[in-house]
């Protein structure tokens, strides 16, 4: 996926990954990682989840990271907040309280502003890159991630010659893969939504599953 197909996506409003309400995988499966309040925790490609709102009422200090500007002004708008920006290397930050959004390129970050991230969140990340970014993605963001970082991700497994991506299949073989040392991935819980998913049906595919792992960096 080039940055200009996320681009338009969020320009022609065609969004159906977001989500208008927090994700209860992620409610039912973040406090199991016992992160201290205060913990940094880092949501890539976040586009405009309300999960940061949650999170950040746990008493984390969210990071996102997102690259459509659109994006990130629909969160803090839609929110009611009005965030300080200022530029980085990394581009434009916008914050607000305890929620941070960097609108830029996810895989350009890298060790010193990444090195208090306690915790990370991947709902939407993953599985909206292609294979050959897959790894990518793991050498470079997840590379960057400090020794104790703990995470929740959540991925979707369905035929994948059924439909095309994005969101992709990524199923658990590939998952142990990818997050084998210095990282450790658990599988917390696979549940078929394929009732609840009325698009995928229309589009033929015939089964489909969320799956919820813990991750941890040695």
């Amino acid at each position: 996926m080039q940055p200009d197909f996320w681009l338009q996506r969020w320009h022609d409003g065609q969004i159906g990954f977001h989500r208008n309400e927090v994700m209860p995988l992620l409610q039912k499966h973040w406090p199991s990682l016992e992160l201290p309040t205060g913990s940094r925790v880092l949501v890539p490609l976040c586009g405009k989840t309300l999960d940061m709102h949650w999170l950040a009422a746990q008493g984390h200090r969210v990071l996102g990271v997102e690259l459509s500007s659109l994006a990130v002004e629909q969160f803090f708008a839609e929110a009611g907040i009005t965030p300080q920006r200022h530029q980085s290397p990394f581009c434009e930050h916008y914050s607000a309280g305890p929620i941070e959004i960097i609108c830029g390129d996810a895989f350009a970050l890298d060790k010193t502003l990444l090195a208090d991230i306690a915790g990370v969140y991947d709902r939407a990340a993953l599985i909206a890159l292609p294979p050959h970014l897959r790894q990518r993605y793991r050498d470079t963001l997840y590379a960057q991630l400090p020794s104790g970082c703990r995470g929740v991700l959540i991925t979707l497994e369905y035929p994948q010659d059924e439909k095309q991506g994005p969101p992709f299949s990524v199923e658990q073989p590939e998952v142990e893969r990818l997050f084998a040392t210095p990282w450790r991935s658990a599988l917390l819980e696979r549940r078929d939504i394929l009732d609840q998913q009325p698009d995928f049906r229309a589009q033929g595919v015939s089964a489909l599953s969320t799956a919820v792992y813990r991750l941890q960096r040695d």
